[in-house]
């Protein structure tokens, strides 16, 4: 049985996502619900790098003496995820800007509002 201390990763995986889904619910500024993804993404980089971990494994470098080793796998791929997060995170800023340029507001029920009229 698995004890709490061995399970820790992913129970902030949980918490970050349970913190990031409502940010994007509740709040209606445009950028709390950008954080608000940021932070779900980044429960989703903790849950890979998690799962790509083996207890007792090592680096994935030949050796006579090590048996097991460690998938690189997914650290490669939250590498890639992390240079596409920032990229999404950019344009959705600049985006934000434009958005504020031309309402004169980033509050997402405001923005309803002048459309609507």
């Amino acid at each position: 049985m698995d004890t709490i201390a061995e399970l820790f990763n992913y129970w902030v995986v949980i918490v970050l996502m349970m913190i990031a889904l409502y940010i994007i619910v509740a709040q209606h500024n445009l950028v709390k619900k950008v954080i608000g993804l940021n932070i779900f993404q980044t429960s989703i980089f903790i849950f890979y790098i998690s799962v790509g971990n083996l207890d007792g494994g090592t680096a994935p470098i030949l050796k006579e003496s090590i048996s097991e080793y460690s998938n690189p796998l997914p650290h490669v791929l939250i590498l890639t995820a992390i240079v596409v997060g920032i990229a999404t995170t950019a344009l959705a800023l600049a985006l934000i800007v434009r958005i504020k340029e031309a309402y004169g507001t980033i509050e997402e029920n405001e923005i309803s509002d002048r459309d609507r009229s």
